[in-house]
């Protein structure tokens, strides 16, 4: 997937592809979901029957992040999958093209007329598809209608595509990062149509976990506020191999941490593996973070964590 990051970069995409036909689609895709594959399959069905290639465009940060970036990490709105996952999901999805706007105060004051002239106008767009809710430019001012306007004085294809439902509500991200507020795995994998998880690197931590017989891989974390908080049940892929464990994903409080970590004991395993990638796929919440008193009650805890991820584990498996 060829990857336009920012404006700047349209001019040196054109005149690489300039003879491009484009079916574009334009969102935030966090978590990419299943309305999300809705439409990027669309896209591509489109794409296939017009000789012509797949292009998402989205923006980064979303427009609720920018806002408060000047709060602390844990004040910040929620998102279900940094930008890394996000990229990679869209990759895997076979889109040809991804056309990355940074949203900042440029991006929020452009009206729907300059978006319209500065953005799809220097695009080479055979179809555009949007979904039912789509909005755009300042305040939100940019619709259907106006966009309906472009594409009849364009002669390009214009497509609103219906809401995707489950259980007659709409599947969106905001529903999504609910469910996962909430440690309801099951139905986030519903609306996903895939199991969460996280992926990152394996980094050096503080070491402690191993002091009280727990050692932990400790997992690059991006500077996201993840919806999922507290202790849990997980499987861990690790190259090829799967292997079961326990996470916490919090500022551990008990030893004074201000900053979220994601921390995984992965059970019977002695390896160092600091520098690989991990995926965590959280299978069950067990508990909420919380403060104890020392680190000898906090070992207690955890052993009695690890016998309640060993035993949901099994659960699952059965």
């Amino acid at each position: 997937m060829y990857l336009i990051r920012g404006l700047k970069n349209l001019s040196l995409f054109n005149e690489r592809f300039e003879k491009e036909k484009l079916v574009v689609t334009i969102g935030n895709f966090d978590g990419l979901h299943l309305g999300h594959k809705k439409i990027i399959h669309k896209m591509k069905d489109v794409a296939l029957s017009s000789n012509s290639k797949t292009m998402v465009i989205f923006t980064e940060p979303h427009a609720k992040e920018f806002f408060s970036f000047n709060k602390d990490i844990t004040e910040q709105p929620t998102r279900i999958s940094p930008w890394r996952d996000k990229f990679k999901r869209l990759e895997n999805e076979s889109v040809d093209y991804a056309f990355f706007l940074k949203f900042n105060i440029s991006l929020q004051t452009m009206v729907p007329e300059v978006f319209i002239k500065e953005v799809l106008d220097s695009l080479n767009i055979s179809h555009l598809l949007i979904g039912d809710d789509f909005r755009f430019g300042q305040d939100r001012k940019g619709d259907y209608t106006l966009l309906q306007k472009w594409s009849d004085s364009k002669g390009i294809n214009l497509s609103k595509l219906p809401t995707f439902s489950i259980e007659k509500r709409r599947v969106s991200s905001s529903w999504i990062r609910e469910t996962l507020s909430k440690g309801d795995f099951e139905m986030t994998k519903d609306l996903l149509g895939r199991p969460y998880s996280f992926e990152g690197k394996v980094v050096p931590g503080n070491r402690l976990g191993r002091t009280i017989g727990f050692p932990t891989a400790n997992i690059w974390l991006p500077k996201n506020n993840l919806p999922i908080k507290g202790v849990f049940s997980v499987k861990i892929r690790l190259d090829m191999s799967e292997l079961n464990g326990i996470a916490n994903i919090g500022i551990r409080p008990t030893v004074g941490g201000t900053s979220p970590v994601l921390e995984v004991n992965i059970f019977d395993f002695k390896e160092d593996i600091y520098g690989k990638r991990l995926k965590v796929q959280f299978v069950k919440k067990i508990r909420d973070e919380k403060k104890f008193d020392g680190l000898e009650e906090l070992k207690t805890q955890i052993a009695k964590d690890v016998k309640t991820a060993q035993e949901q584990l099994l659960n699952e498996k059965n």
